[in-house]
């Protein structure tokens, strides 16, 4: 499928990571699906995405060396370890989505972004707006979710 894709992208007459978008562009289903502009709006969106996830992990990184955990009160200590502790596990979900961030904008290269990988179908564009790292159709997501569900049963 890929290289039909990208057969059908062309190699780069009009390279979507060099779009310069209109302020306040959204895609539309008037357009043709995942054409350059539309490209172009998910690689901004998934690299501004990535980049406020860091940002957010150097502020706690930031926050953990001005922050020794040097509280003479047993209880605050606990407290204050326990709040670090779900900082860290929040941090260690965040650096998971980066890859699948990752991926996306690897499959926005090779011209299989949008496109659901169980069925080939284009994924509507008010879910890759609500989850842009989405890989399946709602439809696909839901049937894995449910076979995943009765496996997990089992």
């Amino acid at each position: 499928m890929a290289t039909a894709l990208v057969d059908l992208y062309g190699s780069g007459s009009e390279q979507f990571d060099q779009i310069i978008l209109p302020e306040g562009y959204s895609p539309s289903d008037a357009e043709e699906f995942m054409c350059v502009e539309q490209r172009a709006y998910f690689l901004q969106k998934l690299r501004d995405w990535k980049e406020s996830i860091v940002e957010e992990s150097r502020a706690t990184m930031a926050q953990l060396q001005v922050d020794s955990l040097r509280e003479p009160d047993i209880a605050d200590r606990a407290s204050s370890e326990t709040d670090w502790s779900i900082e860290l596990r929040t941090r260690d979900r965040q650096r998971k989505l980066i890859s699948k961030i990752d991926a996306a904008v690897r499959r926005l290269y090779d011209g299989e972004y949008g496109y659901c990988e169980v069925t080939g179908e284009p994924i509507s564009l008010a879910r890759l707006e609500a989850r842009p790292i989405a890989t399946m159709t709602l439809e696909a997501q839901e049937k894995h979710e449910r076979i995943e569900r009765v496996s997990r049963d089992d």
